[in-house]
């Protein structure tokens, strides 16, 4: 199997994970906006929630999993499966004191981190003590999901990818079940929530532990705390914390100074941040944990014109996938936020705010998804320097862009500046790409216009509206692409037909 196909596959495989977790995720956002709307309850829920998911990101399944994936194909490689199983126990073991002691801190530092992160909130003492309370209930979950990070590693090096990407969906489970039968019993019902996250961390870590030991793996087994290899694992790492999580630090830049504007803004760049998030992890996420194997085989044995065969490929078909995405979900937005959360608590005006957000973030779509694949390319070489670099200037762009921005858009502004600053990140020429899209954009209008009414929607109308608009436009984009002979496409297709031929 070539690594074009061996990346093609197994893109597949976490993309349709990533699509029922994003599934699921999408139901626990809909039973948010229903119970909670966007005020008091759901800015400290969110603000709370920026935290353990940041670190997740940013020393989870970030930083930790590109910097130890490559070191451990390495050692996997070059030295056997028993010698980096060993080095798979230690750095359990070391992770898991390193952990305790960040979520001690974390708890009780958490005034200091909301104060620092959310500094508008203090003007109003309940939503500050309610932030500071669904903090310390949440910060646990850096535990548990910073074990599940080294556990996806290593069942992605062994090239199994189906169960790390199932996991969020334990998550968003746990979330949906709190909701509805753990907040009615509370006295601050979004206290139940938080709960919920903390389950959802113990089960996440729970579903990987059959996978492992299946491919001999067993975690009790005797191995040295402090294996050899950790070194190079941590010099990687600290740089990588950075490096590879700009996103997410831009994310949080956009929430610190949302908490500064009226209430509201935190919840509408929240909602927007999470539809972007879907074609973001079915596609660029999906394909950069899949090419992040590929390439680091390729860097072990020195094999760079392979590597660079696949790097390109994978940004191809990045392209090919996320433009069209995006050019749909910008043009469709303010259906889509219709059908997914306006009920209850999500009114009509909620609902342009989120839609308005939506706008701004989606035209940075593009490159967030391109930047995911370049920075796995980097850490593959155990280059962390360019990407630090990357990042600075990123990080950097996107304070400037929100402090001006946020003079004339709001809240707008934020999610605009997020954008730019990715797209400073990375620019990269997609004409073709970009044509099909934006002519299957125009088209997508024009369906979306007739089909869907401008007063008096119903789910149901909204449902099949979407779908038809959705529908023609994929249609329009594979004829376009195949008109066009994108390879792309070609391979896509070979590998649909292959698994669904019967052998």
């Amino acid at each position: 199997m070539s690594e074009n196909t061996r990346v093609t596959k197994a893109a597949g495989v976490v993309g349709a994970s990533t699509l029922l977790s994003r599934i699921f995720g999408f139901i626990r956002d809909v039973v948010i906006a229903w119970f909670f709307g966007a005020g008091l309850s759901s800015d400290a829920f969110f603000v709370a929630f920026r935290i353990p998911n940041l670190l997740r990101r940013l020393f989870a399944e970030g930083s930790l999993s590109i910097a130890f994936l490559p070191v451990f194909t390495e050692c996997l490689t070059n030295q056997g499966k028993n010698e980096a199983f060993k080095l798979a126990r230690s750095a359990i073991r070391l992770l898991s004191a390193i952990l305790v002691i960040t979520v001690i801190i974390g708890i009780f530092l958490s005034p200091i981190i909301i104060r620092i992160i959310a500094p508008g909130f203090t003007v109003s003492p309940e939503k500050f003590s309610l932030t500071v309370t669904l903090t310390r209930i949440m910060f646990p979950y850096i535990f548990f999901i910073g074990l599940v990070a080294i556990c996806m590693s290593v069942l992605n090096a062994l090239g199994h990818f189906a169960a790390p990407a199932l996991a969020p969906v334990f998550l968003n489970f746990a979330m949906i079940c709190a909701v509805l039968f753990i907040s009615p019993h509370m006295a601050e019902p979004v206290t139940g929530l938080a709960i919920g996250v903390l389950i959802g961390g113990f089960l996440q870590l729970a579903f990987q532990l059959p996978f492992l030991i299946k491919k001999g793996f067993y975690f009790w087994e005797k191995t040295k705390t402090y294996h050899p290899m950790m070194k190079k694992v941590g010099l990687l790492m600290l740089p990588t914390v950075f490096g590879a999580a700009v996103y997410q630090i831009n994310i949080l830049i956009g929430t610190l100074l949302a908490s500064l504007l009226p209430e509201g803004s935190v919840s509408y760049l929240y909602y927007a941040d999470r539809l972007v998030q879907f074609p973001l992890g079915i596609f660029a996420i999906a394909t950069a944990t899949a090419v992040l194997p590929s390439l680091s085989r390729q860097a072990s044995a020195q094999d760079y014109d392979s590597l660079r065969d696949t790097f390109a490929y994978a940004m191809r078909l990045i392209f090919f996938i996320t433009i069209p995405s995006m050019v749909g979900l910008i043009v469709l937005r303010e259906p889509i936020v219709e059908l997914l959360f306006k009920r209850g608590a999500f009114d009509a005006e909620i609902t342009r705010s989120t839609a308005s957000a939506l706008l701004y973030y989606g035209i940075g779509l593009w490159a967030f998804s391109a930047v995911r694949i370049l920075v796995s390319t980097f850490y593959a070489l155990q280059d962390t320097k360019t990407p630090v670099k990357m990042a600075a200037i990123s990080v950097v762009a996107n304070i400037i862009f929100s402090i001006i921005l946020m003079q004339y858009l709001g809240y707008r502004g934020l999610a605009l500046a997020t954008s730019l600053a990715s797209m400073l990140n990375f620019c990269e020429s997609a004409c073709k790409t970009m044509a099909g899209s934006f002519i299957m954009g125009a088209v997508v209008w024009a369906i979306a216009l007739l089909i869907i009414p401008s007063e008096d929607k119903t789910l149901i109308s909204l449902f099949f509206g979407l779908m038809c608009s959705i529908f023609t436009g994929l249609v329009f984009y594979g004829s376009f692409s195949f008109f066009i002979r994108s390879p792309e496409l070609e391979k896509v297709l070979s590998i649909v037909k292959k698994s669904m031929s019967i052998k």
